[in-house]
């Protein structure tokens, strides 16, 4: 199905009118974003993404819908492991409670445009490069595995940022974070806030995620509008789930290992692709039993320390 240039300008002004509603309008003032609040935003943001699916279904047929729910799925899953980067980003250098909103929504119009320029060049080379199917695999399967074997704990070092360190060699910065500004004008002079740095701190940290996530949806389909719209949809609803998860977060720690099985997964097909046809639905499938798999033996086996506190 051909999509015309100004259905793209449309989703894109809808999805710029829906950021601007939710910072302007509901959260113009910072607050600390409370559970309820959060889980239903995150249930809105949902049912909005399932909504489009189901537009999907009807413009494009069964095969694109499922195409789409299995993209917004694999991304949503892997934002997890986003999130608790994040975490650890907002713990790290302080920021309270009610500046995070507003770091984390500049953080994904920033990841927004990123990965659209991703996904395009993405998808160009691998309709031009078939053998680049194969490299893609290999690399989703080696992904998988060294996440696997990580650990599940991963580290932030804002010391050795080449970003952080630019900003910090080239712009002063502030102590004090000035009620959530990321600049402030002192005696003539414009100083950065903290709260800049773990912008760019986050920034940063989402564009090595995206050399996970893209290729993943990708190797789930190679059309444009499908891989595009299925990840915005999961970042939009990426805040919501940051404060509905942030104190379970820690909780799944077997969620780490499904991811890392998702992503062989999705490389195997991929290195088979010649030999072996996987239908949508099945690999729908296998996606979301990995998913529950992974929560349910988190919620069934506590990490130790967590078992003792209980």
């Amino acid at each position: 199905m051909e999509i015309s240039p100004l259905f793209w300008v449309g989703f894109n002004v809808g999805v710029v009118a829906l950021l601007l509603l939710d910072l302007l309008v509901l959260n113009r003032k910072a607050h600390v974003v409370r559970m309820r609040e959060a889980l239903g935003w995150s249930a809105f943001w949902i049912a909005l993404s399932l909504s489009f699916n189901y537009a999907v279904y009807h413009w494009m047929g069964k095969q694109a819908a499922l195409e789409f729910l299995t993209g917004y799925l694999i991304e949503k899953s892997l934002s997890v492991d986003n999130l608790f980067v994040f975490l650890l980003i907002f713990t790290y250098f302080k920021v309270p409670p009610q500046y995070q909103h507003k770091i984390l929504f500049w953080g994904i119009i920033g990841a927004l445009v990123l990965r659209a320029a991703f996904i395009l060049a993405g998808a160009a080379l691998l309709a031009k490069f078939h053998f680049l199917l194969y490299v893609l695999g290999a690399f989703l399967v080696y992904t998988g595995v060294k996440m696997a074997t990580s650990g599940g704990e991963p580290e932030i070092d804002p010391d050795n940022n080449p970003v952080v360190k630019f900003l910090s060699r080239h712009l002063p910065i502030t102590n004090r974070l000035h009620e959530g500004r990321f600049f402030v004008r002192q005696n003539g002079m414009l100083f950065a806030t903290p709260l800049l740095v773990v912008l760019v701190m986050v920034e940063t940290t989402d564009v090595v995620f995206a050399a996970d996530s893209i290729p993943a949806i990708l190797a789930v389909s190679r059309d444009t509008f499908i891989v595009y719209t299925s990840n915005v949809f999961a970042l939009l609803g990426l805040r919501a789930l940051y404060f509905a998860l942030e104190s379970l977060m820690r909780l799944f720690h077997y969620l780490h290992y499904g991811l890392s099985l998702i992503l062989i997964f999705i490389g195997g097909k991929l290195l088979a692709t010649e030999f072996l046809h996987i239908p949508m639905g099945i690999s729908l499938g296998v996606v979301g039993l990995i998913l529950a798999g992974s929560v349910g033996l988190s919620l069934l086996f506590p990490k130790k320390e967590e078992a003792e506190q209980e």
